[in-house]
């Protein structure tokens, strides 16, 4: 049974809110972070009542959103061995792969988001992070509403050569790493090198729609793919303002900057497009499926690099924002599993890949990625210590 909390309940959790991210913010520390989710779970148990499921009121969903690369931070420091965590655009791959661990953005659909707000439903999902590959299964093994599936052996492994190009830092050996890997485990006959950015080109028709009205094209490298980046973000838009603009407008909450405009955008949005979008999804989807096969897997950046320093240049950040939603809206628009793997830290940053498997294929990813990961950093300690 949904209820709704209390007016003085409400009232008190929503001053806790308030209190715990005035404290975070003049003093952030691990164990405040640690010490402000703790809490904020207790409050929200609180809220719950015994056997009852409160609907969170938006303030307090804002608010855990806002702890999602806390809960990555935790897990690096160990002090948790793994932390659930929501991605519709990337918010358990990208603060996985600037904290080098693990992170996993499942199926869309396969695990259950009943009482999770919807952001944007049709891309919401809800991953997790780990400190190492065997949690990070294990995890899985109980999370995911999927036969086990225990194969580990790719049939086909696609290195698409032009997003590693999307790196705006020069850790350039990642594709080698992944290469080298991959030929050890597997052998060399099952490894494709593609343009996967040529290849959705062909193989998406209604992607013409927007080659040529996409600002992103100018600065994500790949067309194609900021193309696929702008109708995820169309239909993102689109979903948050059904769910959301109706709050919005009524209460017209105080937001950020940066929040307050993204928000202003999805409730101006007209959706004209939005059939165009369905469609790309569609035939990208069924394009990436008919490339990587059962058991094929799709290996890429997470990101384009280490995390934009924190007063760097907007030009710069809107450029490095464009290459990271151009690799983050492959596994959204396609609703693929994607698992972020960290390799280790070079010149003291987090460098991490990815690995894509088609819809339904979780457990194959896990293990595969479990498999690897040896490996994987063997060859990377061999690279660097090369380029060193």
């Amino acid at each position: 049974m949904i209820t709704e909390p209390s007016s003085k309940d409400l009232n008190c959790a929503l001053r806790l809110t308030l209190l715990l991210t005035n404290l975070c913010r003049a003093s952030p520390s691990p164990s405040k972070i640690y010490l402000i989710s703790v809490v904020m779970s207790r409050a929200l148990a609180v809220l719950s009542g015994q056997g009852r499921i409160v609907q969170l009121h938006p303030h307090l969903l804002l608010f855990w959103q806002l702890l999602m690369p806390a809960q990555s931070v935790l897990v690096k420091l160990s002090w948790m061995r793994w932390h659930t965590g929501t991605d519709t655009g990337g918010s358990v791959r990208v603060p996985a792969a600037y904290c080098g661990i693990f992170g996993f953005r499942p199926s869309h659909g396969i695990i259950s988001t009943t009482n999770v707000i919807p952001m944007a439903q049709s891309f919401d999902t809800v991953g997790w992070f780990a400190r190492d590959p065997i949690t990070l299964t294990r995890v899985g093994n109980v999370l995911l509403q999927l036969p086990i599936d225990t194969t580990k052996q790719p049939t086909r492994i696609v290195i698409p050569e032009d997003c590693f190009q999307c790196l705006t830092s020069p850790i350039d050996q990642i594709s080698h790493i992944v290469n080298k890997s991959m030929e050890k485990l597997f052998g060399s006959d099952i490894i494709n090198h593609e343009n996967l950015g040529d290849y959705i080109h062909h193989k998406v028709p209604s992607l013409g729609k927007f080659m040529s009205n996409t600002s992103e094209n100018q600065t994500s490298g790949i067309p194609s793919l900021a193309a696929i980046s702008h109708s995820m973000r169309l239909l993102q838009r689109s979903e948050f303002k059904a769910n959301h603009g109706e709050w919005v407008n009524t209460i017209k909450p105080n937001l950020g900057p940066g929040i307050s405009e993204r928000v202003s955008e999805a409730l101006s949005e007209t959706c004209e497009n939005i059939e165009w979008c369905c469609a790309m999804r569609t035939e990208l989807h069924a394009a990436l499926c008919a490339l990587l096969e059962d058991h094929g897997v799709l290996a890429i950046p997470t990101v384009p690099g280490p995390p934009p320093k924190l007063r760097v240049e907007a030009h710069t950040l809107e450029l490095y924002r464009a290459r990271a939603f151009s690799l983050l809206s492959i596994a959204g628009m396609s609703r693929f599993c994607q698992i972020n793997i960290p390799l280790g830290m070079r010149d003291n940053l987090p460098v991490s890949v990815s690995l894509l498997a088609r819809h339904g294929a979780d457990h194959f990813l896990l293990n595969l990625a479990q498999a690897l990961y040896p490996t994987l950093k063997e060859q990377a300690s061999i690279a660097w210590e090369l380029g060193n």
